[in-house]
């Protein structure tokens, strides 16, 4: 089979034998894998997979159940499905775990489904059982949580964004260009800061601070990131665009009871990663199909087209998610 792997930092389209499922695996004939930041991190070298993992590009694939393990029982061969994997979706068949997988709705296609899992899981983890958003707290008629997004256009942006209005927050992201601010306005962000011409913690602040954080950035937002938490708040560090360094002011940090949390996605247990799984197969799936949630798609390239689509998300022109078509 044809995959995509990193060979001196440069994507290549090599040869590959197809894997065989373990007991509690599919193999799936790719139709589309979904691009994330991670993908490009790998390719230069500095988010390996991890060990005894594929290293095969791609953390995200939909296609059809073409194998399955002995111990598999809740799908048949030529199920459509879609999932999370730790590695191998640029590829022709990729390895997907059956506690992971969800059913492709026929009102999905492959490429809309295969722009899902990372998206929507990272919103989830981050923003309900990390931040502990939760819509019984906006019900009981407490007040709105506060959430500053930063990259807002971004695909795992564009999941929150609609994830956190949903559960009754107020949501504040900052993005660039103007058709990257009207997207995240059409998508419901109340506050919409171009963090180009604009300082976003004082824009944060003016309207009343967030209580939750969700940061791509790192290192150089993270004083600003102070500024603008409220008492109490939690900021969730899940992105290093901005850098791995920067200085913590402790003293704001005490007197406001600040709290910081690094996070990932791809180092989650299994166990982990099917609770995730779960709450996209039974509460982010049913509102995508009913139409309260949006496939937020830019673009699709053909898999031997994989440097161009990393060079199109690593140069930030994406609104949502970018999708490889595979076919063999």
């Amino acid at each position: 089979m044809l995959a995509i792997t990193a060979i001196n930092h440069q994507l290549q389209l090599t040869d590959h034998p197809i894997p065989n499922p373990a007991s509690t695996q599919l193999l799936v004939k790719v139709a589309a894998a979904g691009v994330n930041r991670a993908d490009l991190m790998q390719a230069q070298g500095k988010y390996p997979p991890l060990p005894g993992e594929s290293e095969i590009l791609g953390l995200e694939v939909a296609g059809e159940v073409v194998g399955i393990g002995e111990a598999v029982s809740d799908f048949k061969l030529g199920d459509q499905v879609f999932g999370l994997v730790a590695g191998g979706a640029y590829a022709g068949y990729c390895l997907l775990e059956q506690s992971l997988s969800i059913l492709q709705p026929n009102t999905l296609d492959a490429v809309s489904a295969a722009s899902l899992p990372e998206a929507w899981m990272t919103a989830w983890l981050n923003l309900v059982e990390i931040g502990q958003l939760q819509i019984d707290h906006h019900q009981a008629g407490l007040p709105a949580k506060r959430v500053l997004i930063h990259a807002g256009a971004s695909g795992v942006g564009a999941a929150a964004i609609q994830l956190a209005k949903s559960l009754g927050a107020w949501v504040a992201v900052t993005t660039s260009s103007p058709h990257k601010q009207a997207f995240c306005r059409e998508l419901g962000a109340d506050l919409v800061i171009d963090y180009r011409a604009a300082d976003f913690a004082a824009e944060v602040r003016a309207a009343g601070g967030a209580d939750l954080i969700l940061d791509t950035v790192g290192g150089s937002y993270l004083a600003a990131n102070q500024r603008c938490l409220n008492r109490d708040g939690l900021m969730v560090v899940i992105g290093l665009l901005g850098g791995v360094e920067a200085q913590l002011n402790l003293g704001v940090l005490l007197v406001k009871r600040q709290r910081i949390a690094g996070s990932t996605l791809r180092s989650q247990p299994l166990e982990s990663k099917a609770r995730l799984a779960q709450a996209l197969r039974e509460q982010i799936v049913p509102r995508i199909v009913s139409g309260e949630y949006r496939v937020t798609l830019d673009r699709t390239f053909e898999l031997a087209q994989a440097a161009q689509a990393h060079a199109y998300v690593a140069d930030n022109q994406n609104l949502g998610k970018v999708v490889l078509r595979v076919a063999e």
